[in-house]
């Protein structure tokens, strides 16, 4: 699911390291859901509020389901990019659509969603901030 032409796309890119590769040096596929939590926490940064400033205000997202499908493989010391984006957004919920491509040719390896509920210090359910609520495009 390419990012629609109107979403704001953040791109994060790095250097696959040793130990998110299994023994043939390819990245596990565990590695790929640390790589959208980067780029969930790099668009977060980018739109004006970090995660973890979102968390002093004493809201969280819980994942509520995680989504990847994987279409080539990475490799050890790959530059490597993830473009995040909000696919949907609910009041109390917020998805979050991923790729991952290679950062010099643009190939692409993985695309992927993580959708997660609005929590408050009780474990309740509870709204977005307006801030993070005013970031559906």
């Amino acid at each position: 699911m390419p990012a629609p032409s109107n979403a704001f796309v953040c791109e994060t890119s790095f250097n696959v390291r040793y130990a998110e590769t299994d023994a043939m040096g390819i990245v596990h596929h565990a590695s790929h859901i640390i790589y959208f939590e980067e780029g969930r926490s790099s668009y977060a940064r980018a739109r004006g509020a970090s995660y973890a400033e979102f968390e002093k205000t004493g809201h969280f997202l819980v994942v509520a389901e995680v989504n990847a499908r994987f279409i080539k493989a990475a490799r050890y010391d790959q530059r490597l990019t993830v473009r995040t984006w909000i696919a949907e957004h609910k009041s109390r919920g917020v998805t979050f659509a991923y790729e991952i491509v290679d950062a010099v040719t643009g190939e692409l390896f993985v695309t992927g969603i993580s959708k997660h509920i609005c929590i408050n210090r009780e474990g309740r359910p509870t709204t977005l901030p307006t801030a993070w609520r005013a970031w559906s495009g």
